[in-house]
């Protein structure tokens, strides 16, 4: 079965995306040749280890806390917190409780 992406227009419960799935994992919410939205679901301790995007790309937190590492620096990325960074930035990322966040990819043409 193919993994259901968001409609334009559809209203998109970032805590419930991917109750469709057996666990509770990362989805895709939209991706197309312009974007791509990911929720990414960290239980605590898990991370991401350091890559890039290629495009400019926030990390929002939807839930929990993460921390970031980016630019020389770790940062915590907070409930209701975004970061920013340019296209082929390398980062990663560490679940310091159960978290949630929503990952925004914009590819350059």
């Amino acid at each position: 079965m193919a993994t259901h992406h968001a409609n334009p227009g559809e209203i998109v419960d970032l805590q419930t995306w991917a109750a469709d799935l057996p666990k509770e994992h990362t989805k895709a919410i939209v991706k197309n040749d312009e974007m791509e939205l990911i929720r990414i679901v960290l239980p605590a301790g898990k991370g991401i280890p350091n890559h890039n995007a290629p495009g400019p790309l926030t990390i929002q937190c939807v839930s929990g806390k993460v921390a970031i590492t980016t630019m020389g620096t770790t940062q915590e990325l907070n409930y209701n917190q975004l970061l920013h960074l340019m296209s082929a930035e390398p980062h990663s990322l560490k679940a310091i409780e159960d978290s949630v966040v929503l990952l925004t990819i914009i590819f350059n043409k």
